[in-house]
């Protein structure tokens, strides 16, 4: 059975980092397109950082460039660096795969775990 976990979350200052790890079970994640994602309360679940299965280049929203960085460590873990954090950052955090090369929107992944909270104050 394929299962991604998300963890990392918690509770932080502005400013501060925190790094998210998505391991996957049942599966390796070597070939796979990995999506980190977030949703905000009231909010559609957005894109925030994701990596090729084909050739792992990396996808990253505006408004994380240059603050946060996805990698990939070994065959089964890809993380999300998250730094210089703000307020707006704070979202329910989840990843998802997709075979191969994947455009980095929700529709295209799937196998979400059950996310990790990150909050942010100011």
């Amino acid at each position: 059975q394929v299962q991604l976990a998300e963890s990392g979350g918690g509770l932080v200052q502005a400013g501060e980092s925190l790094r998210l790890s998505c391991t996957a079970s049942g599966f390796s994640l070597e070939h796979w397109s990995i999506g980190w994602f977030r949703q905000a309360p009231g909010k559609d679940r957005e894109a925030v950082a994701c990596i090729s299965g084909s050739d792992d280049t990396t996808f990253y929203a505006d408004s994380v460039k240059g603050r946060f960085t996805i990698s990939r460590s070994g065959k089964n873990t890809t993380y999300l660096q998250m730094d210089s954090l703000k307020p707006e950052d704070t979202a329910v955090y989840y990843c998802g795969n997709a075979i191969g090369q994947a455009s980095c929107v929700p529709s295209n992944f799937g196998d979400w775990g059950q996310g990790t909270q990150v909050t942010v104050y100011s």
